[in-house]
């Protein structure tokens, strides 16, 4: 009986002592984290620095607990120790483990959105913001084999499982991790970005979001396409928000009954048009062709915007102007017409 109360109060004692120097060394290493912190303009360190501070008093008291509780463990039997032990340290290393992966994954996920931050650039903030997930699984994981491990379970079978199922997730997940692997080359390569205009596979789309395994278009009809990843590198992309400028290449075809006079001064007109034009840049204008009906006339210009609605409307106001000076000048569009010869 004696001895038992001697286990009890020794116990009790390493406790409590354990609980005091836990304390001490908190505030402690907090003075010095916070000196050592202030010193920086960055919040990440003081960030890392108040979640590692936070740690240490529930670490301290479970070390403290499971110090004491083998203290006290001679006051049992053999075998009640034995089994006693395992439960309680195998349930205080548990929780050791929860509280120290939850840290990491606090440090590593801030450390992954300050980078994200310090980057400007939005593709690669997207892909970083989009790897947490599986960083934070990744430690989750480790932490458990370290855990599993040290409470003596034998490893061995659980790889060999480990194994065999890797190979038949590895088989049923080949789909989503190339579609993730082909997210990741589209933030990378940058052939489009969110909110620019494509055209693809005779699709005439905006991009809305472009996801983990698929990516959001909305057509120019208004309905939403979802295209797979892997479609999308793999295809020809025309990206229109790209352009500097448009070139834009029209015929234009007079009858055959138009003088030479008027034919001289068609390309002088349409220049004139053009230049007078907001979003217009003229090219040239040349006579090209001997056409079956018409006298043909090849017009190019250039639209500096990547605009499709200011493009449109240049390219309106320029078709009506011509339109209306043609008609000033009494100069006739051609239209597809035959010639029919009698001979008596």
């Amino acid at each position: 009986m004696n001895n038992l109360y001697v286990y009890f109060f020794t116990a009790t004692g390493t406790l409590i002592a354990g609980i005091i120097l836990t304390l001490i060394i908190k505030r402690f290493s907090g003075k010095v984290l916070s000196k050592i912190t202030s010193r920086t303009k960055s919040t990440t360190d003081d960030y890392i620095a108040k979640a590692i501070i936070d740690s240490i008093k529930p670490l301290g008291f479970l070390v403290s607990l499971s110090i004491a509780w083998t203290s006290l463990l001679p006051s049992f039997g053999e075998y009640e120790i034995k089994t006693i032990e395992n439960i309680v340290l195998g349930l205080i290393e548990l929780v050791c483990l929860v509280i120290v992966v939850r840290l990491f994954n606090k440090i590593i996920l801030r450390l992954i959105n300050s980078w994200a931050i310090q980057i400007n650039d939005n593709s690669v903030s997207s892909m970083l913001n989009s790897i947490s997930p599986m960083v934070r699984a990744l430690v989750w994981c480790i932490g458990s084999i370290f855990y599993l491990q040290n409470i003596g379970v034998q490893m061995t079978a659980i790889w060999a499982l480990l194994s065999a199922g890797g190979i038949g997730a590895g088989l049923a997940l080949k789909e989503p991790v190339q579609e993730f692997f082909e997210y990741i080359t589209i933030l990378l390569d940058k052939p489009f970005q969110n909110g620019q205009f494509i055209h693809i596979d005779n699709i005439w789309a905006k991009v809305e979001r472009v996801g983990v395994r698929s990516t959001r278009l909305r057509s120019i009809n208004g309905e939403i396409i979802v295209m797979s990843n892997s479609r999308l590198t793999s295809g020809v992309i025309s990206n229109y928000a790209e352009m500097e400028r448009r070139r834009l290449v029209h015929k234009l075809g007079v009858i055959y009954d138009t003088p030479h006079r008027q034919m001289e001064r068609i390309p002088e007109i349409i220049k004139t048009i053009i230049d007078d034009t907001e979003n217009a840049v003229f090219d040239r204008c040349h006579f090209t062709n001997f056409g079956n009906s018409s006298l043909d006339f090849e017009l190019v210009y250039y639209i500096p915007t990547s605009t499709y609605i200011l493009a449109m409307k240049a390219q309106q106001e320029i078709n009506l102007k011509i339109m209306k000076k043609f008609e000033e000048e009494n100069i006739s569009f051609a239209f597809p017409t035959q010639t029919i010869n009698l001979n008596k």
